[in-house]
C-alpha cells in the first residue's frame, strides 16, 4: 500500500546491512495487461524467482505489491502486511519528495480505493501485519524478529 513506508523502512534495514529489494523499479516489475483489458504493474517472475534462488546468506527483505506475488509466497519466511489509516497515508504521501506518486487527485482515490478494496486481499494472505505508523526502528526490529524466528 502507499504510503504505508516500505520504501522507509527498508533503508533502515540496508543500513543495518541487510540485503534488501524494492520491486518498485524496471528490473523487478513491469506492465502488463490483465484478463480484464487494464493495465497491470507485475513481478517479472524470472527476475524475482532469480533473486530468491541467488540469495543464500542474511536476511533478504522484499517490498512490493503486485497481483502475482502470491506465486512466491511459499519462498518467503513471512509476508507481512504494513498498515496505517487512510489519514496517515495521505499525509505521508503529501509530505514525501522522493516520490511523486500520488500527488494527483486521481491518484490519491486511487490509493483510498485500494486501501479499501486490495488491503483486504493482502490482509488474508499475509502471515503478519505490522502498523506502520510506529516509528521506522521500531518497525525494523519487528521485521528482524519475524525473519529470525
Amino acid at each position: 500500500m502507499s504510503g504505508t513506508g516500505k520504501s522507509s523502512v527498508l533503508r533502515v534495514l540496508a543500513q543495518r546491512g541487510h540485503r534488501v529489494v524494492d520491486t518498485d523499479t524496471d528490473e523487478w516489475s513491469e506492465w502488463t495487461v490483465d484478463d480484464e483489458g487494464e493495465p497491470d504493474w507485475i513481478w517479472r517472475e524470472d527476475a524475482i524467482a532469480g533473486l530468491l534462488a541467488g540469495h543464500d546468506g542474511g536476511h533478504l527483505f522484499v517490498a512490493g505489491c503486485r497481483t502475482n506475488q502470491g506465486r512466491f509466497y511459499d519462498r518467503f519466511d513471512a509476508v507481512v502486511l504494513l498498515s496505517a489509516p487512510a489519514e496517515t497515508l495521505l499525509a505521508r504521501i503529501d509530505d514525501r519528495s522522493d516520490n511523486p506518486y500520488g500527488k494527483r487527485d486521481e491518484e490519491r482515490e486511487a490509493v483510498l480505493r485500494h486501501l479499501e478494496q486490495v488491503e483486504p486481499l493482502l490482509r488474508a494472505t499475509a502471515t503478519a501485519e505490522l502498523d506502520a505508523t510506529a516509528p521506522l526502528d521500531v518497525l525494523a526490529d519487528r521485521l528482524e524478529q519475524l525473519a529470525d524466528a
